[in-house]
């Protein structure tokens, strides 16, 4: 009679990493820890200058990008739309109070670090990249007679995201050290190919709701696979310019195999920890392995 209870502890544990894991993933705790650290890892860009990674700006970008993320997880017009199997659309629409609370905390905290540090000094510099971010997937743009977001343009959602993400873990830094942002121009450009590679790995993902949108990306243009192409030609750019920035090839060689990976495996009927795990964790490898060689 006893012997259930062994049974069921391994099956409660599991449930309960379950929801952690799902927790960490879907509330873009895991994609923030991403941009912070690869904000980190672009102080030792100027290593004589730094006197150490700037850990309030990290903390800035964290908990902005916790900010964005969220945000956009909650916004009205995304609770109407059915899950449609998406474990992660389902446990954002279950939790939208949640993540509607955690981005007011992360607001606060931004907000801290924005004023308490002077960046409003930058705002005109800011100010494009927040609005960029902030009105991503609001229908605000009149185009072919309907209100549609700046992720409905042709071919311009990818690009916007990895041009976002690359100003604000590059150009931080660059304006925190007070250092001209064209002595990291290399780093920038780097940084931005690889996340446009990794943003068709997500494009893929939304094949058919962006085939149902009439939203033009990679995969919908040129299929799945002449998406993938376009992946590893940018992620072959990426690398071709850290070794020309003379990155570590341990280094070089473990994200493009992660990358590649993630690419080349990359499917619709993936799961959703697929991309929020692993095509999100692919940003952490350089980022990690750079602050660990130094």
């Amino acid at each position: 009679m006893d012997s259930p209870a062994p049974i069921a502890a391994p099956a409660a544990g599991r449930n309960l990493f379950r929801q952690l894991l799902d927790a960490v993933l879907f509330s873009s705790v895991w994609l923030a820890g991403a941009a912070a650290a690869q904000t980190a890892a672009s102080f030792r860009r100027w290593p004589a200058a730094a006197g150490g990674v700037n850990g309030r700006v990290v903390a800035l970008v964290f908990a902005a990008t916790l900010l964005v993320y969220n945000l956009d997880a909650v916004l009205p017009f995304k609770h109407r739309q059915p899950a449609a199997g998406s474990g992660r659309k389902a446990w954002q629409q279950r939790h939208r109070r949640a993540l509607a609370a955690l981005a007011g905390v992360a607001a606060l905290v931004a907000g801290y670090f924005f004023l308490g540090d002077g960046w409003w000094h930058y705002l005109p510099a800011l100010l494009p990249l927040t609005v960029l971010a902030l009105v991503y997937s609001w229908p605000l743009v009149r185009w072919q007679g309907q209100r549609r977001a700046l992720r409905e343009v042709p071919l311009l959602k990818g690009f916007l995201i990895a041009g976002v993400w690359s100003a604000i873990t590059v150009g931080l830094p660059a304006l925190a050290l007070h250092r001209p942002l064209v002595e990291a121009l290399g780093l920038l450009t780097q940084r931005f190919c690889l996340v446009l590679a990794l943003t068709i790995v997500f494009d893929i993902r939304d094949l058919s709701r962006d085939r149902a949108a009439s939203t033009r990306t990679f995969p919908v243009v040129l299929g799945v696979a002449g998406a993938r192409a376009v992946a590893l030609a940018f992620l072959a750019a990426a690398m071709t310019l850290g070794y020309e920035r003379g990155v570590p090839p341990l280094g070089l060689g473990l994200t493009a195999l992660a990358a590649a990976a993630v690419i080349l495996l990359a499917e619709e009927r993936r799961s959703d920890y697929f991309f929020a795990l692993l095509a999100d964790g692919v940003l952490l490898v350089p980022a990690v392995l750079y602050l660990i060689g130094k």
